[in-house]
């Protein structure tokens, strides 16, 4: 019999390669990289590269830190095991308020997808819809999550791996009417057109087309083996950083032109169409939708998992701390759909207001959290080593050298973003909400104080 009041360690080990694969690959892949092919020139796949060794290093130390403590929230907890409680609270409520808004951006998203086939039936409604699904998919067991969330990744991965052997034929010449040509990754203004300084500006854009990875060090703890999980996960990352983002980069750089119109816009189904595949705006559509499903699965599991944290930690109202019989967290489950859902509608009522502010505030927070995981894995490698090495069963590679680079990567790519003048608003409205985090933890603190003297003045009465 499962045990009650407690999540449930219902998530396999299949589930978890496919949450930290589809964590991997999101819809900023099949749409957002043509914006940074734009503004980089074929030099994007070195963008790519770049921000995916900051990424597989972040992931690495998360691993580090996931097998030696799985626990619910894991990120948040080893900041605050490392760092202190400001620094649990503020990873905790930052990254559930970036996942709520994300929510939102992906339900509007996936709305704007579906008119596409449902022209009369209004966005508000079809987001209501995906949202509603999504929820319910969330409510009825952590297992039914990762079931979705195996099947959604399934059909990404499918997609990427059929998309690379047709582009690979068309690149070496096997395919109908092709020939080996290379010359698309020199021949319009050369590698880097817009000078190599481009490509620094392309990881800041890039980097953010990676977050999710760390979604499977969050789903770990429901896991029946989370130290396996992990560690397969971690040992993973490389080869889908490679395989799925520079190597599908790599070839439509090469099949089409970097500053093609097509390309900006939508550069797989405009490699599709270069190999003459039919209806390939309705395959990407498809593609795109699951993917955008995909984020709004993981959007209210990963949420709900960290406000469940924050209760557990005294960081959030207990209430929230409530399950249902088959261990589900649903008071914070339904907090983060209605909070995404008021979202949606502000995107509809006050879309370059309300909804642009409530984007550009949660913007950044992901790389602030993960300049956080760095620090904090500083930390507790020297505490682990000292106290707990039998714990260390997955290592920082290069430790510490490698970790005092990711810090400084970090750091230079939201320095940078000071300097990009369509970045800059997005860098100050997240700092903007990491301060209203500190101020609320310093009120917390001061009346938890508080609270804790007025009682032992009572005992003490």
């Amino acid at each position: 019999m499962k045990e009650q009041g407690q999540l449930q360690k219902s998530l396999k080990m299949r589930h978890m390669r496919m949450i930290s694969i589809g964590g991997v690959i999101g819809a900023g892949l099949f749409v957002g990289s043509g914006a940074v092919i734009h503004a980089t020139g074929p030099a994007a796949v070195i963008s790519y590269l770049l921000a995916g060794v900051l990424i597989v290093l972040i992931m690495r130390m998360l691993g580090e830190m996931a097998a030696a403590h799985p626990s619910i929230g894991s990120f948040a907890e080893y900041g605050r095991l490392a760092l202190g409680g400001w620094a649990g609270f503020s990873i905790g409520w930052l990254y559930w308020y970036f996942w709520v808004i994300v929510v939102a951006v992906e339900a509007t998203a996936g709305a704007g997808i579906l008119q596409y086939w449902l022209p009369g039936v209004p966005l508000w409604v079809l987001s209501l819809g995906l949202m509603v699904l999504l929820t319910l998919t969330n409510v009825i067991s952590v297992r039914s999550y990762g079931e979705f969330e195996y099947w959604f990744a399934s059909i990404k991965v499918g997609a990427i791996v059929v998309f690379m052997i047709l582009g690979g034929l068309y690149v070496l010449g096997l395919w109908p009417g092709a020939s080996m040509d290379f010359s698309n990754l020199y021949a319009h203004g050369g590698f880097a057109p817009h000078g190599y300084s481009s490509i620094l500006q392309g990881i800041v854009i890039v980097i953010f087309s990676f977050v999710g990875s760390e979604i499977v060090t969050i789903a770990a703890a429901e896991s029946s083996e989370p130290e396996k999980a992990v560690a397969k996960a971690t040992n993973s990352v490389i080869w889908r950083v490679l395989v799925f983002y520079i190597g599908s980069i790599l070839l439509v750089v090469t099949m089409l032109p970097w500053n093609a119109a097509s390309v900006l816009k939508s550069p797989y189904v405009s490699a599709l169409t270069a190999l003459d595949i039919p209806a390939a705006d309705q395959i990407m559509n498809v593609i795109v939708l699951t993917a955008v499903l995909s984020c709004l699965n993981s959007g209210l599991y990963t949420s709900s998992r960290m406000l469940y944290a924050l209760a557990k930690k005294g960081d959030a109202p207990r209430w929230f701390m409530h399950l249902n019989g088959r261990g589900v967290p649903i008071r914070a489950i339904l907090l983060g759909t209605v909070i995404g859902y008021l979202s949606v509608v502000m995107s509809y009522v006050s879309p370059d207001q309300v909804f642009l502010f409530l984007v550009n505030s949660s913007g950044v927070v992901a790389l602030f959290i993960y300049l956080l995981i760095a620090v904090s894995q500083l930390r507790m490698r020297d505490r682990l080593e000292r106290e707990r090495p039998e714990r260390l069963q997955v290592r920082m590679w290069g430790y510490p050298v490698l970790t005092y680079l990711t810090i400084a990567g970090m750091l230079a790519v939201i320095g940078s973003m000071a300097w990009i003048p369509s970045m800059r608003s997005q860098l100050w409205a997240s700092l903007l909400s990491w301060l209203v985090v500190l101020v609320a933890y310093a009120l917390r603190y001061r009346w938890g104080v508080s609270q804790s003297d007025n009682t032992s003045q009572t005992e003490r009465a």
